[in-house]
């Protein structure tokens, strides 16, 4: 299990990471960049000119949230049982 840590401090709301985002892209809405139509099936979204995650059980760990952000806003943590 993945645990997706957000540095606010960081973040300036490009949304890169919301689009990147494979879980997040199957809304087409989000992929648009129109925004999602709802936010159940949403890992992340930007709320008030930062990123917020939503749904961090959604989050398969695949990175590509980190890879599209151009300032280190995010990063993965690995969660032991």
């Amino acid at each position: 299990m993945y645990s997706l840590k957000v540095y606010p401090e960081r973040c300036h709301g490009c949304g890169n990471c919301v689009v990147a985002c494979p879980v997040n892209a199957q809304d087409a809405d989000v992929f648009g960049g129109k925004g999602p139509s709802s936010d159940e099936k949403l890992i992340m979204r930007i709320e008030n000119g930062v990123v917020t995650v939503l749904k961090p059980e959604l989050c398969g760990g695949c990175g590509a949230c980190i890879e599209a952000c151009p300032v280190d806003a995010i990063e993965l943590e690995i969660i032991k049982k």
